[in-house]
């Protein structure tokens, strides 16, 4: 199954992108065990130095 099959889906607050091309620019892209996870710029900013230091999801 490819990546691209999932949707796009902010992983800390669940908000989905207006236009997912653009958001492909804006949103930080990661991963967790096996599964790519999707931060909205929002979050990406509010979570910033949790997302810079590695944490784990769980911990922000």
């Amino acid at each position: 199954m490819s990546e691209d099959a999932e949707p796009m889906v902010c992983a800390t607050c669940g908000r989905l992108p207006e236009e997912e091309s653009a958001a492909r620019l804006t949103w930080a892209r990661g991963r967790e065990g096996d599964r790519v996870v999707w931060t909205c710029e929002e979050c990406s900013r509010r979570h910033l130095r949790s997302i810079e230091g590695k944490l784990d999801s769980a911990w922000w």
